[in-house]
């Protein structure tokens, strides 16, 4: 997914939270997380987040993680519906293909979702965005099972 989804024409506010999209009050999730600073932070949290915590991920990262941290973040402004900077300097991610010379299983897949939940929770991300982005995240985390 690259972009946020497409809503219907007609939008309601949800009776629970009062907001006009199931991730808050802004027009796309990108800038309720705080558009580039946001993206950047959440970027930043979740490689930190697998830098200290998780062996089994860090294991698939190159020593030197920079240029990922770069992409991580430029391909989550554009799937956070944000400048689709990944996609305007690389082309399409193929994130599937680029994730097939490693094993990623149901264990791998559980950790990555479980780095990215401390990440969001380090990040600050509150409610109902963190719910919305969790809901996204998991089956982005599925695909990417290749055993």
């Amino acid at each position: 997914m690259s972009r946020a989804p497409i809503l219907g024409a007609v939008i309601q506010p949800s009776k629970r939270t009062g907001h006009v999209h199931p991730w808050g009050a802004a027009a796309t999730p990108y800038l309720e997380l705080g558009g580039e600073d946001g993206t950047r932070r959440l970027a930043k949290e979740f490689y930190d987040v697998i830098e200290e915590e998780s062996p089994r991920l860090r294991a698939m990262l190159p020593r030197n993680i920079t240029k990922t941290r770069e992409k991580f973040f430029m391909y989550l402004s554009g799937w956070l519906g944000g400048p689709p900077l990944y996609e305007e300097k690389w082309g399409h991610p193929q994130l599937r293909m680029r994730h097939m010379p490693f094993s990623i299983g149901d264990r791998e897949a559980e950790e990555w979702m479980r780095c990215m939940r401390v990440a969001m929770e380090n990040a600050e991300i509150g409610e109902p965005l963190r719910s919305f982005l969790d809901e996204r995240f998991e089956p982005l985390a599925q695909h990417m099972r290749n055993t």
